[in-house]
């Protein structure tokens, strides 16, 4: 089981406020992290690191988890505790006030994988069925969708399509979307943020994914895709590999 993560600060922002990276625990299970940070000069990246980090730290006490119930259990627990550590950080840093975060982080064991997620940071699989979008984005044009209000294409160039309902920092109760899926020898995970995609097809992603390179050059190539079609945004993501038959190189 191996982790890639890339980030990038895209070709118009002075700055990165995505955050995220790829952690082990005692027994070697892997722990992917993805935060897009929002709330100003600076105060983006504050939150999404603040995220990361907590997770890391936490995660890396670990020693093993053996069912799904408590792996779920503790990413729930987690991110609430990482939402009030944000929110208080705000609170005692004015230059922080109004920060918040996404967060997509996904558990992997040999048995299961566990997702959990705020905001509009994805996590896809990939599997013998092709790339499954595994989150909902909590966000404003996926509930006019959900709702039937508006298509998948109007979504696509709403002028609120950045509106967010939820996202770690910005309220005190924040509940987490958590599940488990299936995951075993020859399936893949994204976890991505929007700046991702925004400038990438479901289809194009799993073009990608089927790709026989290492996961290092499949994530650079999708940056500069995402970057060629204007790169407004920062770009993160993280491939997770559960197979044996990888090339030898990859991070």
């Amino acid at each position: 089981m191996k982790g890639q993560f890339q980030t990038d600060r895209g070709k118009i922002r002075d700055h990165n406020e995505d955050a995220g990276g790829v952690f082990y625990n005692r027994t070697g299970q892997l722990l992917a992290v993805i935060a897009d940070g929002m709330g100003g000069h600076q105060a983006g990246d504050v939150a999404s690191q603040m995220a990361t980090s907590l997770l890391r730290d936490k995660w890396e006490h670990i020693a093993s988890f053996e069912s799904t119930e408590e792996t779920e259990k503790w990413l729930n627990d987690t991110l609430q505790e990482i939402n009030r550590e944000i929110l208080t950080h705000a609170r005692k840093h004015e230059a922080c006030a109004g920060m918040g975060t996404t967060v997509v982080a996904a558990v992997c064991t040999d048995q299961f994988t566990a997702v959990s997620h705020v905001g509009d940071s994805r996590c896809y699989i990939q599997d013998q069925n092709g790339l499954r979008q595994v989150t909902e984005d909590h966000s404003l044009v996926n509930e006019l969708v959900r709702s039937g209000q508006i298509s998948p294409d109007d979504a696509e160039h709403h002028p609120r399509k950045n509106v967010l309902l939820k996202a770690l920092g910005t309220d005190a109760d924040i509940t987490a979307d958590v599940q488990t899926i299936e995951w075993t020898a020859g399936h893949q995970l994204l976890l991505c943020s929007d700046g991702l995609t925004n400038k990438l097809t479901d289809e194009e992603l799993l073009t990608f994914m089927q790709k026989d390179q290492t996961l290092d050059t499949t994530s650079n190539e999708m940056i500069e895709l995402a970057n060629e079609r204007g790169g407004e945004d920062n770009i993160s993501l993280i491939i997770v590999s559960y197979d044996a038959a990888r090339k030898e190189g990859d991070g």
